[in-house]
């Protein structure tokens, strides 16, 4: 049976069963796990790589550069499908090509940005750069315009940090991230609402330009927090003789759909009559397993336009 998300909103998520991963890699050389898990998952593959690498000590100093450069280019592309692609087409905006992932980092920086190649940091020129027309501002700006003041907002949750990695009670995406940037702060005033999330991903996808994200951090033997297109995500892995004997993965959507988390809050806050914004705010959330929208009466609200990965679920519930 399908598990239940239910926000006092009346909308709800309806979410597909969870892989059991614990109980398909305990057992198996560790060698086995080190190939199946990028493969099971197709959503964030180079994350997942880094991650049980620097798990089992395979991710010395010389491997780490390239293990970055490739978690850079998935999320590099995830972001730009949302950008370019899935949230013009939800916001009823044109599409872009995706042809501008084959050109070189300054000339997407200056495509997505503008003239500067860059976002601007502070509250005043972020505002102005929303105004300009150029780049993604269109699309920053109609989220915006989407949602009225304090909807589709998820407060109150501790952000996501290598101290807390473990815990599912928190506010795990791109914008924990970039939560202290000046022009984060000022919208976090306001309460974390779709664009503060989506412009968390915009700091992301400047990251990802200039392989500039945050470290893989290993910190204690078994152990991995790397940084993915939807947040942190970390593994732990136990092994004896070379076989795995524990395991637990803990992903940006283990938190996102947790009960009480930050997709129950955000839909949560928004008004009676608003189905038609709900599709857009769950594309912002971006769950990586299936979820469907439903109305109180458990009629599904159909995604306009869904630009999804058919992979199995990302979020591996152990139990």
């Amino acid at each position: 049976m399908n598990a239940m998300v239910a926000p006092p909103s009346g909308l709800r998520l309806r979410r597909a069963p969870t892989l059991p991963v614990a109980r398909l890699v305990i057992g198996k050389r560790v060698e086995e796990v080190e190939a199946l898990l990028p493969r099971i998952f197709s959503l964030c593959r180079n994350a997942q790589t880094a991650a049980v690498q620097g798990a089992l000590g395979r991710l010395d100093a010389t491997r780490v550069p390239p293990a970055l450069r490739g978690i850079a280019e998935d999320m590099l592309r995830d972001n730009l499908l949302k950008f370019l692609q899935s949230w013009p087409r939800l916001l009823g905006l044109t599409p872009r090509d995706l042809d501008i992932l084959h050109a070189p980092p300054d000339w997407i920086a200056l495509s997505l940005f503008g003239s500067a190649g860059r976002l601007p940091t502070r509250p005043a020129d972020m505002t102005a750069f929303l105004g300009s027309g150029r780049g993604i501002a269109p699309v920053l700006a109609g989220i915006d315009a989407a949602f009225g003041p304090g909807h589709g907002v998820a407060d109150s949750l501790p952000l996501a940090s290598t101290a807390n990695a473990w815990d599912r009670g928190v506010d795990n995406g791109p914008a924990a991230r970039h939560a202290t940037r000046p022009a984060m702060a000022a919208l976090e005033v306001l309460g974390r609402g779709p664009l503060w999330r989506a412009l968390g991903r915009a700091y992301d996808t400047e990251s990802a330009l200039r392989c500039a994200l945050p470290a893989i951090h290993c910190p204690a033997p078994g152990t991995a927090i790397v940084p993915a297109t939807r947040g942190a995500y970390a593994i732990r892995i136990a092994q004896k003789e070379g076989i795995v004997t524990e395991f637990e993965r803990i992903t940006p959507t283990c938190s996102l759909l947790a009960p009480g988390g930050v997709a129950d809050r955000a839909l949560a806050s928004l008004p009676g009559g608003a189905e038609d914004r709900a599709p857009l705010l769950l594309d912002i959330l971006d769950p990586c397993t299936p979820v469907q929208l439903e109305a109180t009466d458990g009629s599904p609200i159909p995604h306009p336009d869904p630009v999804r990965d058919a992979a199995p679920a990302e979020e591996a519930s152990d139990a």
